[in-house]
């Protein structure tokens, strides 16, 4: 009998019959899920349009940049050695034209403190310029001075006073009688208004007494921060800064603050002295707003303190037309205490240097 091995190498022999049978029914080149065999020439093909791509791009890339650099403005040249060597001078030369623009705290101080030294000595009887006896007519007083002047005001509240002398009896009182006492004074009827919710409020609620405390004089019609410190310096020794229109403007001017609320210029100014100056300041800067450094025009030229005053030159410089603005309210004229300004000035007619700057 024959037997046939072929099969049986094929089924079961090292390579076995399913294995050819499976490279037999390969799928053929090319088809899907096969892809051809790389040759040499198709690598080298790919490659070089590989190269070829990421060439173009970076010469798109170096074009921008090129457009880029050219819209661009040029940076300034370096400073040649003649501009270096000259750029101290010319930081010194503008610092001397503003010799207050770069003061330091301590040099603000000193200024400050010179100032109110210097104004102490021209006005020596610097005091709250409204007539009083009592807190009670201080307070009154002070609040009829808005919108007019010490000098009206010390003209009307004689005929007040006599009339109504305690908060008792201005409490009570007819407020068509008062509005004709008070006429002189402007704006009266809000201001009678004001005087005898004022005087009510002080008999309801503190017994007839001007209260000792800011906290309990703002709560008073018609008193505010300014009214308060009036009376707390003026009535009860206790130290105040009193903002008014002049103080705003004077400390503005000396460059103490650049602050408009005032009650943040009341800390700043504040700040620059002792407590127990704080009264006395504020008489001297008032007495001087209203006499010399006026609103419009202030008199630079006869001004004890233009070398401390970065303001200076505002106003009439001439020493002569400079005096013809004085004015005087009340306590007359200064008198020698006012030194000529040549004695301030130097030869060039210009603020000496602050003292202490820097």
């Amino acid at each position: 009998m024959v037997v046939r091995r072929d099969s049986a190498v094929g089924e079961h022999g090292p390579g076995g019959g399913r294995k050819t049978a499976k490279v037999a029914k390969a799928a053929p080149e090319g088809a899907a899920g096969n892809p051809p065999a790389r040759t040499p020439a198709a690598t080298t093909a790919k490659r070089a349009a590989v190269t070829k791509a990421a060439a173009t791009r970076n010469a798109v890339t170096v074009k921008r940049a090129a457009a880029k650099k050219k819209a661009a403005p040029e940076k300034p040249a370096a400073k040649s050695a003649e501009a270096v060597e000259k750029a101290p001078a010319k930081k010194a030369a503008k610092a001397a034209a503003k010799p207050f623009g770069a003061e330091s705290r301590t040099a603000l101080v000193r200024r400050a403190r010179r100032i109110d030294r210097e104004l102490a000595e021209v006005y020596p009887y610097a005091h709250p310029e409204l007539d009083f006896e009592n807190p009670f007519q201080l307070i009154v007083a002070t609040v009829l001075s808005a919108q007019t002047t010490d000098l009206r005001v010390n003209q009307t509240t004689p005929a007040l006073f006599a009339r109504y002398p305690t908060p008792e009896d201005l409490a009570a009182a007819n407020p068509e009688e008062v509005e004709e006492i008070l006429r002189p004074t402007g704006f009266f009827r809000a201001k009678t208004k004001s005087v005898i919710g004022l005087s009510k409020a002080l008999v309801e609620r503190f017994a007839g007494e001007v209260p000792g405390t800011v906290e309990d004089l703002v709560t008073l019609p018609g008193v505010g921060r300014k009214t308060a410190f009036v009376v707390m310096g003026n009535a009860f020794g206790r130290p105040g800064i009193t903002v008014d229109t002049h103080f705003q403007r004077l400390v503005r001017r000396w460059q103490w603050t650049d602050e408009t609320d005032p009650e943040k210029i009341e800390a700043a100014v504040g700040a620059l002295f002792p407590k127990s100056d704080w009264t006395m300041l504020s008489h001297h800067v008032i007495f001087h707003g209203r006499r010399m450094c006026h609103a419009r025009k202030p008199a630079c030229g006869a001004c004890p303190i233009a070398p401390l005053c970065p303001a200076y030159g505002e106003g009439e410089t001439d020493p002569e037309k400079a005096r013809k603005l004085l004015k005087y309210e009340k306590g007359g004229l200064p008198g020698q205490r006012l030194k000529p300004p040549q004695a301030y000035l130097d030869a060039g007619g210009i603020p000496a240097p602050p003292l202490g700057a820097g």
